[in-house]
């Protein structure tokens, strides 16, 4: 039996910040992960002797001094990233109704690229900007700061991010333009809280990279860092129960019959998944209906792209394609018009910049496509699983040659993900790209604190607070300060 000071659960970058955090802090501190890999969605794969990211393809506010950048700092881990700043005249390229409109970084540069398109705008754009920065003011930990109790933040997850959009213009080109990168967030507009569209916009705006050599390098210097403050990583180490005793958390016992105890526990994994590890009475069964129930945001098919050496050009930016009158695709989604839009990038390399090894092509698709096949292990799927890959596959590629003349003559190997996979490696319940739905017309319910009313145990992870690079960022820093305050902790990072 071995014993810690605190046990991590899942190895996401919601488990590996929080683990880095309380290890630098002097934590002895144990990271569980059930899968042989380390990294949740930081994980990559090899094909073709090419790196291929699994979730992260871009984030915004690593400019030094932005925070993201801050935070990866007070991690060790900012000056080693490997990082290419997209194109500053177009990090994100919308095409809506067969015109193609750019978002350009740096505020003053939004506005005047897309006042170009939009002569009479302008004012709108303008206004865009204010209330965006108006927006982000109110969130404490985004802008590196405690929570004074003077923010209100929680009013931005009371209204929905349609309500913003048409509030910010009447143009419907325009508002269609300013919500054509919605699939960052799985955007539906009478649900979204207009407070993560805000926050993940201004954070790109401000400035958009992409991980040269995969995603994986965060998890790995997490990792490292990790290690040299003295924590342990145990991978194929599955938690199939928590034991309660004296009204704490006392132990988790894996898969192979191995208990590990700990003072404090933080679970890094999906809520429903941690809740089916205890049946302890203290928490109520009103709670884990509620987090039961939650409805989880949209799944998606991806292929993974080999290109022939030399055979198509890197570009700097990435391209959402719309197909449909509305960039709101979840709402109107419709299998017989499958696909109703794609996100496809290029992934840069540090030792080439002219053409591209690989690429990503991502579009919604619903779990039920997929259920049948349910059942069934990873690799053992059956013919009839890999011919409705190869058609889906088959019919987004051609989406894309119209697009990009020549795409189709450069593949060198291509590769799918559906629904089920994203299930299995990052144990959502339907496949769902960002966990749970947060409904802006019912936020208490779709809000999860990171405390439990087990006392040593806390949440974190992508269903805490937001998702994406910087929302989990965030949120496990929140989790953290549960454990060593928040302006102790903020004074670390700020002072990094």
């Amino acid at each position: 039996m071995s014993k810690y000071d605190v046990v991590v659960i899942g190895s996401g970058l919601g488990g590996l910040v929080c683990a880095n955090i309380l290890s630098k802090e002097g934590k002895n501190v144990c990271v569980l992960e059930k899968q042989h890999q380390f990294g949740g969605n930081l994980q990559t794969f090899n094909r073709d002797s090419k790196i291929f990211d699994t979730g992260i393809h871009y984030v915004g506010g690593l400019s030094e001094g932005q925070n993201l950048y801050q935070y990866f700092k007070y991690f060790d881990i900012a000056e080693k990233l490997k990082i290419k700043q997209l194109n500053l005249e177009a990090f994100d390229k919308i095409n809506y109704k067969g015109k193609i409109y750019s978002y350009a970084q740096g505020f003053d540069n939004f506005i005047e690229t897309l006042t170009n398109d939009f002569p009479s705008e302008q004012n709108a754009l303008i206004k865009y900007k204010k209330q965006i920065k108006e927006i982000c003011s109110h969130f404490p930990l985004y802008n590196l700061r405690p929570n004074l109790g003077l923010d209100n933040e929680h009013l931005y997850f009371e209204k929905s991010v349609g309500d913003f959009i048409q509030s910010i213009t009447s143009n419907k080109t325009l508002q269609n333009v300013l919500a054509g990168n919605n699939m960052l967030y799985a955007g539906i507009p009478d649900k979204t809280p207009v407070a993560i569209h805000a926050l993940i916009t201004n954070s790109l705006i401000e400035g958009a990279y992409r991980f040269e050599d995969g995603s994986h390098q965060v998890a790995d210097l997490l990792i490292e860092s990790i290690v040299n403050n003295g924590g342990t990583l145990k991978s194929n180490s599955e938690v199939k129960k928590l034991e309660v005793e004296n009204s704490k958390l006392k132990s988790a016992v894996l898969a192979n019959g191995e208990v590990i105890e700990a003072d404090d526990f933080i679970s890094a994994i999906h809520p429903s998944h941690t809740l089916a590890m205890t049946d302890t009475k203290m928490l109520r069964k009103s709670y884990r209906t509620r987090i039961n129930e939650l409805e989880e945001t949209s799944s998606v098919f991806t292929i993974y792209i080999s290109f022939k050496p030399g055979s198509f050009k890197y570009f700097n930016y990435n391209y959402y394609h719309f197909n449909e009158n509305s960039v709101w695709s979840i709402p109107t989604y419709k299998k017989n018009k499958w696909p109703q839009e794609y996100l496809f990038l290029t992934m840069p390399t540090s030792n080439s910049n002219k053409y591209a090894k690989t690429a990503t092509v991502i579009t919604y698709m619903q779990y039920d496509e997929v259920k049948q096949w349910g059942n069934s292990s990873t690799g053992n799927r059956g013919n009839n699983y890999e011919e409705f890959k190869r058609q889906k596959a088959e019919k987004l590629i051609d989406q894309i040659e119209k697009q990009y003349p020549g795409f189709k003559a450069s593949i060198n190997n291509y590769y799918t993900s559906t629904p089920l996979t994203m299930k299995a490696y990052t144990g959502t319940r339907n496949g769902s790209m960002y966990g749970i739905v947060h409904d802006c017309n019912n936020p208490l319910k779709t809000k999860i604190s990171p405390r439990t009313k087990i006392p040593n145990l806390l949440l974190s992870g992508q269903n805490i607070n937001f998702h994406g690079a910087l929302g989990v960022t965030i949120g496990s820093v929140f989790t953290c300060t549960e454990m060593l305050g928040m302006e102790y902790l903020l004074e670390k990072i700020n002072n990094a």
